[in-house]
C-alpha cells in the first residue's frame, strides 16, 4: 500500500495506546520495531534513496497533551537517538527519546485502516481516538 501525494512531513497516521499490565524488558535501544514495523518502513523507503529513515518526534497538541509525529529523514541530528533494526534505521527527536523509553512500535492494518501504533508502558491516559497522551 503506496501513500501517494503524501508529502516528507508526515508519513501516516500513528496511535498511541497504554500499557499498564506488561512487563518491561530491558533492551539497548529505546524503541523497537515489530516486524511489521519493519517491513512497512522498509516499504515507505523503498522507492525514496533519498531519504535514509523516519524520524519520531512529540508535539504539544491533541486532547490529551502530546502526540507523536513521524516523517522521512535525510540525515541524522546530533541529538537524535537512532535505532536500527534488521536494516531499517529509526531516529528519535531529542524532546521525544523519554516519552518512548520502553515503547514497541507496531504497523497494524484492517479493512478501515493502516497506521503506526506506539504500545508505550510510561503513559498515563489517552484520548479517546488514540491519537494523543499525557505522561
Amino acid at each position: 500500500m503506496s501513500l501517494p501525494n503524501m508529502s516528507a512531513s508526515m508519513v501516516a497516521r500513528a496511535t498511541v495506546r497504554a500499557v499498564s499490565k506488561r512487563k518491561i524488558l530491558a533492551t539497548r535501544a529505546a524503541l523497537t520495531l515489530t516486524p511489521s514495523a519493519v517491513n512497512r518502513i522498509r516499504n515507505l523507503l523503498e522507492d525514496k534513496p533519498e531519504y535514509i529513515g523516519l524520524k519520531v518526534g512529540v508535539r504539544t497538541r491533541g486532547c490529551n497533551g502530546m502526540t507523536y509525529t513521524l516523517d522521512f529523514t535525510k540525515q541524522k541530528d546530533q541529538a537524535d537517538e537512532e535505532v536500527l533494526q534488521d536494516g531499517v534505521r529509526v531516529f528519535i527527536e531529542k524532546k521525544a527519546q523519554l516519552t518512548l523509553l520502553g515503547t514497541e512500535m507496531d504497523f497494524v492494518e484492517s479493512k478501515l485502516s493502516s497506521e503506526f501504533v506506539f504500545n508505550n508502558p510510561n503513559i498515563k491516559g489517552t484520548c479517546g481516538c488514540g491519537e494523543s497522551f499525557n505522561m
